[in-house]
């Protein structure tokens, strides 16, 4: 016949066979984040109950109470590593510290103490009694002020625990709210029913199960290690990846609270707020940078100079609000972009344009006028000033493409203007036809409410021009073909002339220029950079058996 002492004993050695289980799992993961932590704690829990067994199975009150005292080690031990392993798992490593555990490890070191020394003192048993339940004999010990402490302590620790597992249930990776999940029920269940042994509402008041409610949680965490990837999947970056984003940011960004106070400030806001981040936190975000105005401001300006190492540096701010739960303002994130470099770049380029649009242009016609001039004797005279005058011709497109180019690059800043594909194509096609009226262009249908990118016009045009301009056939071809999906458009221009040389487009797929790999003009620059800056890509293939297929594949508008 099974006695009640065989049955609790029996439950007890298979918590013991499950959470050593879990323990060996742990130890194959180190140095995973948390893995030597959870080690710990299971370590905790299996001698817990092993000396709960030897307690069950004394015949001597002095033996039973040698063996509570003993188990004093695993109790203590499981809330400091159960907060650890929470620490550690979920990133927050700086805590995990040889001076944090010290200062962690003082109240069990002190519980240890105690226990041993239980007999001269009743700091942690003001009296033990023995309660038998037939064959079942129990010790009924009444705490002192120090096992209320422990107890406190182990509840708070508990706590501290499961708050950054929660983070993880919110997560949108389902695979950590599974391990989440699995973790926070493990560990749940031996505390609550640790709760409820000290409330002393369980059947057997003298008798704490917590140890067999461990059972619960080391099955939950053999689950969570083969089920979830517990520790081939670590949340721990997470944490840390945030932080040093923040931290590394080549943008500086400030943390204000709602009335205006620095909270918190990344590394490349040290030189705006001319001090470091410490001396830079608990003091007014307007008194450090009264250029930035106030922060819940309808209309801002479109840029904002601040003083950096005595230069005025212009800046394009953006404020972002931090709300809690319900809503209420909190504070903001303000971001500090330097755009000194782009004002720069947009002033080179209006000088270009300019240059372009009336120097180039203006010289080059002056040239051809001179050249209409001329009255060539001979050939040879002759043949000069066709030269100049073709070389002239060169330069003026060459400006002429250099300008569009410029233009394209101005617009990239701002948003995409739509414009139908009818607009965008049959005027330019019917432009092409006009200028090359021995070439054959054909168009494919396509629909009839479509619109692309307007900038996508110089490019349209720049390829036909090229596939009838340089198209040597005996019966020159351009075919365009369209195809539209509900976000893409696909516009591919093919000729039968000569093709592309490879040095040509491997410059445009290196992106730069080199002795041997360049592009003979700007014209297949200015189809590159343009189709990027409409949102879209192209591609150059050879098209049978000769000439090129040109594909521009961008965003449908509409």
């Amino acid at each position: 016949m099974v006695t009640l002492v065989d049955g609790l004993t029996a439950v007890l050695l298979v918590s013991i066979a499950a959470s050593f289980a879990a323990a060996l799992l742990a130890w194959r993961e180190r140095p995973e984040p948390g893995a030597s932590a959870i080690v710990l704690m299971l370590a905790g829990v299996v001698w817990w109950a092993a000396f709960l067994v030897f307690e069950l199975q004394a015949s001597t009150v002095a033996r039973k109470i040698l063996w509570s005292d003993v188990q004093w080690v695993g109790v203590v031990v499981i809330p400091v590593a159960w907060l650890l392993f929470a620490l550690a798992y979920t990133g927050r490593d700086e805590y995990v510290r040889p001076q944090v555990v010290a200062v962690l490890a003082v109240v069990p070191a002190v519980t240890v103490v105690l226990a041993a020394t239980s007999n001269a003192h009743d700091l942690l048993y003001r009296s033990t009694t023995v309660v038998s339940y037939g064959d079942l004999v129990l010790l009924e010990r009444t705490g002192g002020p120090w096992y209320w402490v422990v107890a406190a302590y182990t509840y708070v620790l508990g706590a501290l625990g499961f708050v950054p597992l929660l983070g993880l249930i919110r997560s949108n990776a389902v695979l950590f709210r599974g391990q989440s999940a699995a973790l926070l029920f493990g560990s749940l269940t031996p505390w609550v029913t640790n709760i409820l042994s000290v409330a002393g509402v369980l059947p057997l008041p003298e008798f704490d199960p917590t140890p067999i409610a461990f059972a619960v949680t080391g099955v939950a965490f053999l689950g969570a290690v083969t089920r979830f990837q517990l520790f081939d999947a670590s949340p721990a970056p997470n944490w840390r990846a945030r932080r040093l984003v923040f931290d590394r940011m080549d943008d500086a960004a400030i943390v204000v609270d709602s009335h205006g106070y620095v909270v918190d400030a990344n590394e490349s806001a040290q030189a705006l707020l001319g001090r470091a981040r410490r001396d830079a936190i608990g003091e007014p975000v307007a008194s450090m940078l009264p250029s930035l105005g106030p922060l819940d401001a309808d209309c801002r300006p479109e840029h904002v100079a601040i003083d950096v190492d005595g230069d005025e540096t212009p800046f394009d701010v953006s404020i972002t609000p931090v709300r809690d739960v319900r809503e209420r303002l909190i504070g903001r994130v303000v971001t500090f972009h330097d755009v000194s470099r782009y004002l720069r770049q947009k002033q080179r380029l209006e000088v270009l344009n300019r240059a372009f649009r009336h120097n180039v242009r203006t010289d080059t016609q002056m040239i051809l006028g001179y050249a209409g001039q001329l009255s060539p004797d001979t050939d040879e005279e002759r043949e000069a000033v066709g030269i100049v005058e073709q070389r002239a011709t060169r330069i003026a497109a060459l400006g002429e493409k250099a300008r569009v180019i410029v233009d394209l690059l101005e617009r990239e800043e701002g948003p995409r203007v739509p414009v139908s594909l009818h607009e965008l194509l049959d005027g330019r096609v019917q432009r092409l036809r006009t200028a090359y009226p021995a070439v054959t262009v054909g168009v494919s249908e396509y629909p009839a409410n479509c619109t692309v990118p307007a900038t996508l016009g110089p490019v349209v045009w720049n390829v036909l021009e090229n596939a009838a301009e340089h198209n040597t056939s005996d019966d020159p071809h351009v075919e365009v073909e369209v195809e539209a999906t509900d976000d893409r458009v696909e516009l591919r221009v093919a000729d039968d002339g000569p093709g592309v040389h490879a040095s040509e487009y491997a410059a445009l797929e290196s992106g730069t220029e080199t002795p041997l790999h360049h592009a003979s003009g700007l014209g297949l620059w200015l189809i590159h950079w343009g189709t990027d800056i409409a949102g879209g890509r192209v591609t150059f293939a050879d098209n049978e058996p000769t000439g090129t297929v040109v594909t521009l594949d961008v965003p449908r508008l509409d």
